[in-house]
């Protein structure tokens, strides 16, 4: 499998046709561009093989984390976790994940998505085989938080391989919503295999069978993923690492997450000394990082002129607000099944089966379907159902019907965020430059990470204080926020104005065709 053209010598038109003036485009060449295959893939074998690595990344991502819940009962036994800890084995993996996907998002804008989503799908196998052997618990945390550093390195650089390299257009879509439909699956994964390892193997084969599933993907990822290392040496200087910004966003994370997912777990929860001190202490980082990317950083981060894009402000903060919803249902939706209704991890993952399966038919339709409906009415839609995703959980009485309650909830949640998260990141990586693309995967796993991390919190302390009232009880009142915070984001997500994902220019054709406007404009 060659690996001799890259993404960045990737043209808009055929190698025979030659590279055209932008203006010289014409609607029907720029269509068929948008279906065909991209010049960086010598045969449809290696296209293939770069869209397994990329959806098997997705997928060993949400693997982890899912999974790691299910199997904490037996791991908190075998290496007696304190209570006061219990929690970290299992949050500290997407804490350090949220925290450094902006700096790996520059990394890889600095030196190419091959090379930071390789070493990222490396250093994850290394520390999952190592955590699989813990011998107590400091070691596993030391572990898991390792961990993290790996998806936080291959998921915005995966993002940016899909972004640079397919042009907007039907194959474009199609890519991104199998993407996106794999991180639920990963997810089933994950609580399907950690019931198997809990209840019939050493829990250590959790680990161990993620490694199995990562090394495979890292073979593929070698062999198909075309290199674009060459083109970013090229570039070299021209992307500089914004390390004031990277010094203060990262603590800063940390800190705002680990107290709102902490403080309902400390000895008197948020009258904890040390929960108000880091969650004031974060968010005066926060604070001074708005500074230093405003007005200090000659390359930020995450540079303002980015949200000049319409829409886009409005589509990151209902992001943030439906991201948390889902983290929600996934999480208390699982523990409801098993905790309230008492299913087995097997049958958990069973019941969890209709969201997996519509999302590989949705993901499926929608690369069909994305560049024929608005995406202002594809977004209102799965707005929608994020909201009876967690209400139906809510209202679920005693002894619910499982086609009643469950099913259509399985089915609301992957309609959610499957076509949220197709219809978004299409919008956000064709309105990004080739340069920005690791900046926009960064964005679009951040908002997902943070999101699901905030919410939770708050779910978390929402359950704490009403768990007197009974375990039912505190679970729907933590349902019941995450359909707040469906409406907020439903109401908020039907301002932004997405038109179909059609076959169009790129961010970095529009700009040159608008430059030689301006300069025939200027001439006459």
């Amino acid at each position: 499998m060659s690996k001799t053209r890259s993404p960045q010598n990737s043209p808009t038109v055929s190698d025979d046709e030659g590279r055209r003036p932008v203006a010289l485009y014409t609607p029907s060449e720029i269509e068929r561009l948008g279906r065909e295959r991209p010049d960086a893939f010598s045969s449809i074998w290696v296209e293939l093989g770069f869209c397994f690595a990329l959806l098997g990344s997705s997928f060993i991502a949400e693997y982890f984390v899912s999974g790691f819940n299910v199997l904490l009962p037996p791991v908190t036994e075998a290496l007696e976790i304190p209570s006061k800890a219990g929690t970290w084995p299992a949050s500290v993996y997407s804490l350090v994940t949220g925290a450094f996907l902006l700096p790996f998002g520059r990394l890889a804008d600095m030196y190419g998505g091959y090379l930071v989503f390789n070493i990222g799908l490396i250093w994850l196998l290394v520390w999952s085989i190592i955590a699989g052997f813990s011998q107590n618990y400091l070691m596993l945390i030391f572990c898991r938080a390792l961990q993290g550093l790996g998806p936080a390195a291959f998921l915005p650089s995966g993002i940016m391989l899909l972004g640079s390299l397919y042009r907007p257009g039907p194959r474009k879509n199609l890519v991104f919503s199998l993407y996106g439909a794999l991180a639920p699956l990963g997810f089933y994964a994950g609580i399907f295999f950690a019931g198997i390892a809990a209840q019939f193997l050493y829990w250590g084969w959790f680990f161990f069978i993620g490694s199995i599933f990562l090394a495979i993907v890292g073979v593929v990822s070698y062999l198909s993923v075309p290199s674009d290392s060459e083109a970013k040496q090229k570039q070299a200087g021209s992307i500089l690492m914004d390390w004031l910004g990277t010094a203060l966003v990262v603590p800063a994370l940390i800190l705002v997450v680990f107290a709102i997912t902490d403080g309902s777990h400390a000895p008197n929860g948020w009258a904890t000394p040390y929960i108000p001190v880091t969650f004031v202490i974060g968010w005066i980082l926060i604070a001074a990082f708005i500074y230093v990317e405003g007005w200090v950083a000659t390359q930020p981060l995450l540079p303002g002129d980015m949200f000049h894009v319409k829409g886009l402000k409005a589509m990151v903060g209902a992001l943030f607000f439906q991201y948390g919803t889902f983290g929600i249902f996934l999480f208390y939706g699982s523990f409801y099944i098993q905790n309230i209704l008492g299913a087995s991890a097997i049958l958990t993952s069973a019941w969890f089966t209709p969201m997996c399966v519509g999302g590989l038919i949705l993901a499926s339709a929608g690369g069909l379907i994305l560049h024929i409906l608005p995406g202002r009415i594809l977004l209102i839609v799965s707005g929608t159902c994020f909201i009876f995703s967690t209400l139906l959980f809510a209202i679920i009485p005693q002894n619910p019907n499982y086609w009643a309650y469950v099913f259509p909830a399985m089915l609301c949640a992957t309609l959610g965020i499957d076509i949220t998260y197709n219809v978004t990141n299409i919008f956000i990586t064709t309105s990004m430059p080739r340069a920005r693309q690791g900046l926009a995967g960064a964005l679009i796993n951040s908002l997902l990470y943070l999101g699901i991390s905030f919410f939770l919190g708050f779910a978390d302390l929402a359950v704490a204080e009403t768990k007197h009232r009974g375990e039912r009880f505190s679970y729907k009142v933590a349902l019941f926020l995450g359909t707040a915070a469906a409406g907020f984001g439903l109401i908020v997500m039907s301002t932004v104005p997405v038109g179909k994902a059609s076959s169009e220019l790129t961010a970095d054709e529009k700009a040159e065709l608008e430059g030689e406007l301006t300069r025939r404009a200027t001439n006459e």
